[in-house]
């Protein structure tokens, strides 16, 4: 059963590396959001890509705060809360595996 824990660790570490990069992908579009950047910048652009289509579901769904956009705080503590919740229960079942404590 060692093998199968360590393949739920790997999994784990992998979607806490995933997440930690999308949150610093979120914090640097809501930071160019502050800006006027140019919109043919390809850094600027696969931002936007990567990130709007997550942050226009929270919009939309979000009462409007008069000009405050919060949809970047929402998906952070939706991230953390993954992290901290599932990424962890995934890591702690592969370490029980691994240990054989199941």
């Amino acid at each position: 059963m060692f093998i199968i824990g360590n393949l739920l660790i790997s999994v784990a570490k992998i979607a806490d590396m995933l997440l930690t990069l999308y949150m610093y992908m979120i914090i640097g579009s809501a930071l160019l959001s502050w800006v006027n950047p140019d919109p043919y910048n390809p850094i600027v652009r696969f931002l936007r890509r990567a990130t709007d289509p997550v942050l226009d579901r929270i919009r939309s769904r979000m009462p409007n705060m008069g000009g405050i956009d919060l949809s970047p705080l929402a998906v952070i503590l939706a991230i953390y809360f993954l992290q901290n919740f599932i990424v962890r229960s995934i890591a702690e079942i592969g370490y029980r595996l691994k240990t054989g404590a199941i």
